[in-house]
């Protein structure tokens, strides 16, 4: 029998760096069953036979929350042999909170002390034997980002669980409430165990309807309730609340002592400067710019340039002795060794190697992005972020809390759009799943960056612009669908806990890094992988002269992918696509991209050989570099950036809305956006760069016309939107 043990504490107390640290690579992710909750289990080090369950971050076991609910439905359905409680020692009366709910489920806790490296070094002091005592477990000082203790609280918690008792919480209430628990205690029954009566004596005092599920049979306490809020004259669930934070405020006199209560931190510190109510803007925008910059325009446009022209190129020199030919050039040679026939070299070559080489190229700039994220969400500077976006989305009508599930989705829409289950009003959840993924994602990456190379000469503006592209896209439709019946109503309050900055380890960064970036690769390696044998046979046959057949490079025109395109192309001409009469490319593009965003480089890769992609991408376009405007440029980045996302995401939105009505909405706004929003880049640019006036110019500005007058109008008035569903 394997012996389980549960990680559970506050977001941000640094429980997942400690469950990395003492797992490593032992780990499994997934989600919990019936929900999409993140579930991470590992095995301890060196212990074979121990699994650790990393609980989600919560607050408290009530069920305001779907983690909460989660953790709570593990504990007490799944009861492990033990708890291991990470607590920041930074903030312990807060973290105490849950602490003092988990000791009354009546499973062995061990307390972990976290970031006990900061409590030192501010001079503040912590007697964890005395900690120990008053709260009757096992208190451990560690660093889980240094290192230090965790083989010791491991090893405490291990030998806890392997004891196999139930334990009894040591805390006490005012008598009256005492009481009446006990009372409540006494009238229970079926399969509780006595040192699990507690907590739902307490729960159901609290009235707690989802703890019911939980009980075969529930007592009926409603005479302690009201005898309870007629002594202390207010409702049960307050009652018990302010008794746990005067027993924690009794704890924490005696065993907390901290050396300079006036004096700032130096994460006080840092914070007046990057929360400030007029810098923090200027400073995010340029830290995102910075990121950008480094990751698609300099470091990683070199590291890209050399995987193109290398790798996937013709190869490259080493030192100037060898000359090493890229996969292109090997897998040709190795086709040629074998006499492969002409139609499976086709496949192989102007396919897959071209295809998804094409995407494979980008890595190297999708996997510094993703380090610098991986830095700014380790040292804290991301919850900040939150913070700042609060501040101005409450403005328009949309909570902080929006703003997280677009942070995780700027390295995938779809744990992105799940995330938004943390938003417990409605409105508010449902217009985060439709806004979520307007924030680029590692996928969109590419299109970003083979813009910028190949019409902008590589501009350091381009990449993160379309960053805020997207949050200016989010702003702009909470502003709009705010003033609709179906979204109208206060925003979801936003409680966000702000850690201390610190150095995250590179270990953890790295991590970080290789779990996104192989998420990427995998999806190069099966969903492009089939795109591309697709599109290659669509390309490769076709019909001349009244005949079906196998076409050569210089027949594209007339293939069953061609004529697809032909067909749509005019949907897209007011965009500025359709350049010269022959733009199906990009519209053919752009309708892969719904497959996965991916397949947009990929299908250019292959419709204008993957041998031109070098430098930068300036050869990918072929034919249409020359003739394309950048404003048309432009607004096909906008559009793919705004349309409907790939088809997994658009899964995860349908899972999340669980209404068919509301996805197609979701669906149709996030595609009417796009196009809206690009035909107005193109026709407006091409009258101040180029002086073109048209029917198109007309249509642009009514439209703009149109979206200020939903942006500004008064919130009383409403539009035709709320009758789309």
């Amino acid at each position: 029998m394997s012996i389980k043990i549960a990680l559970a504490g506050n977001p941000n107390c640094g429980k997942t760096t400690l469950f990395n640290a003492l797992t490593g690579s032992n780990q499994f992710v997934g989600n919990w069953p019936g929900v999409t909750v993140e579930k991470k289990e590992g095995k301890l080090k060196g212990h074979k036979d121990v699994i650790l369950m990393d609980l989600p971050g919560i607050y408290s076991l009530s069920p305001y929350t779907l983690e909460e609910v989660v953790a709570r439905n593990y504990l007490i359905t799944d009861k492990p042999d033990a708890i291991l409680n990470i607590i920041d020692g930074t903030n312990l009366e807060r973290n105490l909170y849950l602490s003092t709910q988990l000791m009354e489920l009546g499973i062995p806790v061990v307390m972990a002390v976290n970031m006990m490296d900061i409590v030192k070094k501010n001079g503040d002091q912590i007697d964890v034997k005395s900690l120990g005592k008053k709260l009757g477990c096992e208190v451990v000082e560690i660093s889980a980002l240094k290192g230090t203790g965790i083989k010791d609280a491991a090893a405490k918690v291990v030998e806890i669980a392997k004891s196999n008792k139930e334990t009894q919480a040591v805390h006490e209430f005012h008598d009256d409430l005492e009481n009446a628990i006990t009372e409540v205690e006494d009238m229970l029954s079926g399969n509780i165990t006595e040192g699990a009566k507690r907590f739902f004596a307490v729960k159901l005092l609290e009235k707690d309807d989802k703890i019911h599920e939980q009980l075969e049979n529930v007592p009926d306490v409603s005479a302690q309730i009201k005898r309870l809020e007629d002594k202390f004259d207010d409702d049960t669930e307050s009652i018990i609340t302010n008794e746990r934070y005067q027993y924690i405020s009794e704890v924490i006199k005696g065993c907390y002592k901290k050396k300079n209560k006036e004096k700032l931190t130096l994460s006080d510190k840092i914070d007046r400067v990057v929360t400030n109510r007029f810098l923090a803007l200027p400073i995010f925008a340029a830290v995102m710019w910075l990121v950008y910059y480094i990751s698609v325009t300099t470091v990683g446009g070199k590291a890209t340039d050399w995987a193109n022209e290398g790798v996937f190129g013709d190869g490259w020199s080493l030192f100037g002795l060898v000359d090493v030919p890229g996969i292109p050039v090997l897998v040709e040679n190795g086709l040629k060794a074998i006499h492969c026939a002409d139609w499976l070299s086709s496949l192989i070559l102007d396919g897959v190697v071209a295809g998804v080489g094409a995407v494979l190229g980008f890595v190297p700039q999708i996997l510094i992005l993703f380090i610098f994220l991986a830095f700014l969400e380790g040292c804290g500077y991301m919850s900040r972020v939150a913070f700042i976006m609060d501040r101005i989305f409450r403005k328009f009508g949309l909570s902080g809390k929006s703003f997280i599930p677009m942070l995780i989705g700027s390295g995938c829409g779809v744990p992105g759009v799940m995330a938004s289950r943390t938003i417990e009003n409605d409105r508010d959840r449902k217009m985060t799943i439709m806004t979520t993924t307007f924030v680029p994602c590692s996928a969109k990456l590419p299109i970003i960056a083979l813009i910028a190379g190949a019409l902008f000469d590589g501009a350091s503006w381009v990449a993160p612009s379309a960053y805020f592209v997207g949050v200016a896209a989010i702003i702009c439709s909470g502003i709009i669908l705010k003033k609709t019946k179906m979204f109208a109503g206060d925003p979801a309050p936003f409680v966000m806990e702000l850690p201390a900055y610190h150095l995250p380890t590179i270990g953890t960064i790295l991590r970080s890094m290789w779990e996104r970036g192989w998420s990427f690769i995998k999806k190069a390696g099966t969903i492009i992988l089939m795109s591309t044998i697709v599109l290659w046979f669509l390309m490769s046959y076709g019909w001349v002269k009244g005949k079906f057949g196998a076409l050569d490079a210089e027949q594209l025109n007339s293939s069953i992918l061609a004529a697809i395109g032909k067909v749509i192309a005019p949907i897209f001409a007011p965009l500025g696509w359709n350049q010269n009469g022959n733009g199906w490319e990009m519209a053919v593009a752009a309708v892969t991209g719904l497959i996965a965003k991916e397949n947009v480089v990929g299908t250019f890769g292959m419709l204008f050989g993957f041998a031109e992609v070098a430098e930068d991408g300036k050869e990918i376009w072929g034919q249409l570099a020359d003739s394309l405007p950048q404003v048309a440029a432009y607004g096909f980045l906008v559009f793919n950036l705004l349309c409907a996302p790939c088809f997994a995401a658009m899964g995860a939105i349908k899972r999340e809305m669980n209404n068919a009505k509301w996805f197609w909405f979701a669906i149709g706004y996030q595609c009417i956006l796009a196009y809206v929003v690009a035909l107005c880049i193109y026709q407006i640019g091409m009258l101040i760069t180029a002086g073109a006036f048209g029917v198109g110019t007309v249509a642009a500005f009514i439209l703009v016309v149109g979206f200020l007058y939903l942006l500004f109008r008064p919130a009383k008035e409403v539009g035709t939107l709320e009758t789309a569903v």
